[in-house]
């Protein structure tokens, strides 16, 4: 397995004392040493959950590892094989949540970008699938399974062809996927955050209305997922303007969406 120095810890559903084993719950986080991933990974251990911490940065995942209840995967996920392998001897899951992503944006859309918007769909969307090739096996009946999507699958954003297409190809997954995984006892999580301050968007040259931090966004994650809900959208005053929105006629929601991140 790809892990840190070559190691895999003692399996977070094993405890040193079995007596503890009914206590404690075990989470794999894909994209945990940055904005709402890292934040997630915080909070979840602050409630007792042992935590696998995926990402690519071996010097913050590194820094995980201080945590005796955190064992960290170095992992490619957009690499099929190095996925299967590094998830290859994981114990049993509680909770999944695929977080890792990226976003580019596409400049100029009438010379339109094939290789960026293969990179975000690969990221985005591919990555995922090969990440529930290897993890879902491993989550048990009453798990659950999260994934991150993003309120631009709810609108159409001026400029977010790439990054859109793979949000929206997640919120179709997720729903698609509820249905399959509820005989089998697994409950499904669309997440779908407004704008959140992170090292991601703060890249963006665009206002971000009602903005808020990766600490917030996680407890609204953390809180919804305690409900089992299916969509996860925050903050709610932002994503149901949104939704409300796109209930109205085309011509004025591609005319708010073209405003909305203009340059």
């Amino acid at each position: 397995m790809n892990t840190l120095d070559d190691t895999f810890k003692q399996p977070p559903n094993q405890p040193a004392n079995p007596s503890q084993q009914s206590h404690c719950k075990t989470l794999l986080l894909t994209g945990a040493t940055s904005g709402i991933g890292e934040a997630l990974c915080n909070q979840y251990l602050s409630m007792g959950w042992n935590v696998i911490a995926c990402g690519r940065n071996p010097e913050k995942l590194s820094l995980l590892v201080c945590n005796n209840n955190v064992t960290a995967i170095q992992v490619d996920l957009t690499e099929e094989l190095q996925v299967t392998e590094a998830f290859s001897s994981l114990p049993q899951l509680d909770l999944v949540i695929l977080n890792a992503g990226n976003c580019e944006y596409i400049n100029d859309a009438q010379h339109f970008d094939g290789q960026l918007f293969a990179r975000v769909i690969n990221t985005n969307l591919i990555s995922v699938g090969y990440c529930l090739q290897a993890l879902l096996p491993k989550i048990v009946a009453g798990g659950q399974l999260a994934l991150v999507g993003s309120s631009a699958s709810i609108l159409p954003f001026s400029r977010a062809q790439a990054y859109g297409a793979s949000k929206a190809g997640i919120a179709y997954l997720a729903s698609s996927l509820a249905i399959d995984l509820k005989k089998h006892n697994i409950d499904v999580s669309l997440i779908r955050p407004g704008f959140v301050k992170t090292p991601l968007t703060d890249k963006n040259d665009f206002k971000m209305p009602m903005c808020i931090s990766s600490e917030e966004a996680s407890d609204f994650i953390v809180n919804g997922l305690n409900k089992r809900q299916f969509d996860i959208h925050f903050p709610k005053k932002f994503t149901l303007i949104l939704k409300s929105i796109a209930l109205l006629p085309e011509s004025f929601w591609h005319w708010f969406s073209a405003r909305t991140l203009q340059k």
